[in-house]
């Protein structure tokens, strides 16, 4: 394994802690919810007025997204090791290193990600 790689996976596994560390939070958000809405006698609204249906659904949005993210970590160790990492999905040129630091999982450069934009 480089230098190069190495770096990557430290990336990588550091994304994952972070992003497994968030979806702990997040579930237990969500469960708490779901048990103070079922033992309460006024399971629509919380105390301060919210729906609780909203704040699940919140929750369980971004519950989603932390999992989504969890499988494009995975996916992006799949390519670290057929090396297809750091290559541009659409264009198949290299994807700049200072996007991988801050997006590891990252499956597009900058220009085709700008496109996709549009």
């Amino acid at each position: 394994m480089t230098e190069e790689e190495g770096a990557v996976r430290e990336r990588l596994e550091a994304d994952r802690r972070a992003t497994t560390a968030r979806i702990a939070t997040l579930r237990g958000d969500r469960d708490e919810i779901v048990a103070s809405a079922s033992s309460s006698a006024d399971d629509e609204h919380d105390p301060e007025g919210t729906s609780t249906a909203f704040e699940r659904a919140h929750l369980q949005a971004l519950l989603d997204q932390a999992l989504a993210h969890l499988a494009e970590l995975d996916r992006a160790e799949e390519r670290l090791r057929d090396g297809t990492y750091g290559v541009c999905a659409s264009c198949g040129r290299r994807i700049a290193g200072e996007r991988l630091s801050i997006l590891p999982a990252t499956t597009t450069c900058v220009a085709c990600a700008s496109k996709r934009r549009r």
